[in-house]
C-alpha cells in the first residue's frame, strides 16, 4: 500500500471525480436546451392543432348536400386524419345561435325575428398546411365546392403564430450550437488537464518501450467508461428535473412526450462517449510529442 501511494505521488493520480462532474454538468446544460426544443415542438403541435378553418354553407343547402360536402372534405389531404369526426365538425345555425347567446347573454333572435347565422363546418388542418399561403390555397379549393358560401380563417393570427414560433426555434437552435461548442471545449480542456497529471506515467511507459497503442488503450477505455457514466448521470438528473417541474406546474405534463425524451437521453450518452473518447485521443497525441523540458 505504501509503495502504491509512493507511485501515485510520483506519477500522479487521475482526477476521475472532477472529470465525471465536468462532463455530467456539460451534458445537463445541453440536455436542458434539448428539453426546451422538445417542449417547443410539442407546443407548436398543440397550437397548430387548434387552428381551424370555418366553412359557411348556403342557407338553402339540403341535408343530403351537407353530408356530400362532409364526405368530399374527408378526402382532402389537408384535413387531419386522426379522429376524423372531431377534425370535421358540423355546427348547425341553431347550435351557433345557442353558443352566441350563452357567450354574450343576449338573444338576438328576439329582436331580429330570425336566425341570420349559417350552418358551418369547422375544419382542423394538418401541420404541413399551417402557413398562410397554404391556408389561402385551401380557401380557394373549398370555395369551389357547390353549397359553400364562404371560407374563413384567422390570417393575422396564423401569421403571428408562425412568426413567433420561427423566432423561438432559431434562437434555441443558435443557443444549442453555441452550447455544443462550449461543451466540447470544456470537456476537452477538463480531460487534457486530467491527463496532465499522468504525463510522467505516459513518459515512463514510452521509456520502457511500450507502443503508443498499448499506452493509449487504457486511457481510451477509461474515457469511454467516464463518458458512459456521465451520460447516464446527466439523463437521470434531467429526468428528475422534468418530474419535479411537472409536479410543481400542472399544465406542463401536456408537453411531456416520452419517445423524444428517450431519444434525447440516448443522444446525451452518445455525446458523452464521443466527446470524451476523442478528447482523450487528442490529448494523448499531444503528450506523446511533448518534450522532456515541457514535462516539468
Amino acid at each position: 500500500m505504501k509503495e502504491r501511494r509512493r507511485q501515485k505521488r510520483k506519477l500522479g493520480s487521475f482526477p476521475f471525480l472532477s472529470v465525471i462532474f465536468s462532463i455530467t454538468l456539460s451534458l445537463v446544460v445541453m440536455g436542458t436546451f434539448g428539453i426546451a426544443f422538445i417542449y417547443l415542438k410539442t407546443l407548436t403541435s398543440i397550437v397548430q392543432s387548434n387552428v381551424e378553418v370555418q366553412v359557411y354553407l348556403d342557407k338553402s343547402i339540403s341535408d343530403h348536400d351537407v353530408k356530400r360536402l362532409e364526405k368530399i372534405m374527408t378526402t382532402r389531404p389537408y384535413i387531419r386524419s386522426e379522429g376524423a369526426i372531431e377534425n370535421i365538425k358540423f355546427v348547425s345555425k341553431e347550435t351557433a345561435a345557442e353558443i352566441f347567446v350563452k357567450d354574450t347573454g343576449e338573444d338576438f333572435t328576439k329582436f331580429l325575428g330570425d336566425n341570420p347565422l349559417r350552418d358551418a363546418f369547422s375544419l382542423k388542418i394538418t401541420n404541413q398546411y399551417q402557413s398562410v399561403d397554404s391556408l389561402k390555397s385551401i380557401e380557394k379549393d373549398l370555395r369551389r365546392l357547390s353549397g359553400v358560401y364562404e371560407v374563413v380563417f384567422q390570417e393575422s393570427l396564423v401569421a403571428s403564430i408562425n412568426k413567433n414560433l420561427r423566432k423561438i426555434g432559431i434562437f434555441l437552435l443558435g443557443m444549442t450550437i453555441i452550447l455544443l461548442v462550449a461543451v466540447i471545449v470544456l470537456i476537452n480542456n477538463t480531460i487534457r488537464i486530467a491527463l496532465f497529471s499522468q504525463r510522467f506515467l505516459i513518459r515512463s511507459m514510452q521509456l520502457v518501450g511500450a507502443t503508443k497503442r498499448f499506452i493509449r488503450w487504457p486511457f481510451l477505455k477509461r474515457s469511454l467508461i467516464y463518458g458512459l457514466i456521465s451520460g447516464v448521470l446527466a439523463s437521470g438528473i434531467i429526468f428528475s428535473l422534468i418530474q419535479f417541474t411537472q409536479y410543481q406546474i400542472d399544465d406542463l405534463n401536456k408537453l411531456y412526450s416520452q419517445e423524444p425524451l428517450f431519444i434525447l437521453f440516448v443522444i446525451l450518452i452518445f455525446l458523452g462517449l464521443l466527446i470524451s473518447y476523442f478528447s482523450t485521443l487528442s490529448s494523448m497525441r499531444r503528450y506523446f510529442k511533448i518534450s522532456l523540458d515541457e514535462l516539468y
